[in-house]
């Protein structure tokens, strides 16, 4: 029986992966305890906001990369029941489907501050850049997947607004950096003709991405640790009591390279993170943590 065309769009959209615009909330986050930071806990649905519209750009974005990636996702075990490779969806409605997305999600965010009106616009001419070609380019292709969140939490700074620290900009860009390498990691490694469906892992070496996840994820742990015990973060909440969340990014870190490497789950990160009981743990109590010692 043929899936109903609703169903159809709204799997085009993949909502699973809204889950990293979860990264536009972190400046609210992060803010609330800074003395000299103008913001109040109802500024939350201004967070909200334009993570919703980095939902619709983001989605945008995906719908047009399946179009032009259709003829490659077909060879793919997985990537092949996506709707415009599957043909539920016509390379026609899809760009409707696109067009809309990107449309009413610019617009709304033009329309809540300028500033992520135009952040929202370099998410998608970022993006743009890495499905037309950039995205062939080994470890380049990284560094656009990285960029992109960076771009998020700019997003969330500027829609409240609010001064966002140098080193939260570092720490996002190094965490994405280290998903994205461990998602290249194991497509490396399993699945036969992955090539095939994605040409830049021919330039990738298994060897060399194990030795950049190891050291990505090194950064990521010292850069957080330098965060929350800087001179300016313990100045800007009043102590260095945000240090006690170190663990929880600590057992975040073991727990997935654990997940890579022996469960061989790092393709997609965005199942991970809403499926693995342990990490959704994690992430839910460094949440609490980080209130309870902003609030």
């Amino acid at each position: 029986m043929a899936e109903p065309l609703p169903i159809s769009i709204l799997r085009a959209l993949r909502p699973k992966q809204w889950t990293k615009n979860a990264v536009v909330l972190a400046p609210f986050v992060f803010a609330l305890g800074d003395a000299a930071q103008p913001v109040k806990f109802g500024h939350v649905w201004l967070a909200a906001a334009a993570a919703a519209t980095f939902c619709l750009v983001s989605s945008g974005i995906y719908v047009l990369n399946d179009i032009k990636d259709a003829p490659l996702d077909r060879a793919h075990p997985q990537k092949r029941h996506r709707p415009i490779a599957a043909g539920a969806i016509s390379p026609r409605q899809g760009m409707v489907l696109s067009g809309l997305c990107l449309i009413t999600g610019l617009s709304l965010g033009y329309s809540l501050q300028t500033d992520l009106g135009y952040t929202l616009l370099a998410y998608v001419a970022l993006q743009t850049a890495y499905i037309f070609g950039l995205k062939h380019i080994a470890l380049l292709d990284l560094l656009m997947i990285a960029s992109g969140f960076v771009l998020r939490a700019i997003a969330g700074a500027v829609a409240i607004p609010v001064m966002l620290s140098p080193w939260l900009l570092v720490c996002t860009f190094l965490l994405a950096l280290f998903l994205a390498l461990c998602k290249r990691r194991q497509e490396k490694v399993g699945q036969a003709g992955a090539t095939d469906t994605r040409p830049s892992l021919l330039h990738y070496d298994r060897v060399v991405l194990d030795q950049l996840i190891a050291v990505i994820a090194s950064a990521t742990l010292v850069s957080y640790t330098i965060y929350t015990l800087a001179a300016e973060t313990q100045e800007k909440f009043g102590s260095a009591r945000l240090g006690f969340t170190i663990p929880f990014v600590v057992f975040g870190l073991f727990r997935y390279l654990d997940l890579v490497y022996r469960a061989e789950k790092g393709e997609r990160p965005e199942e991970v993170l809403l499926t693995d009981p342990p990490l959704l743990l994690c992430v839910a109590l460094f949440g609490a943590t980080v209130l309870l010692l902003l609030l």
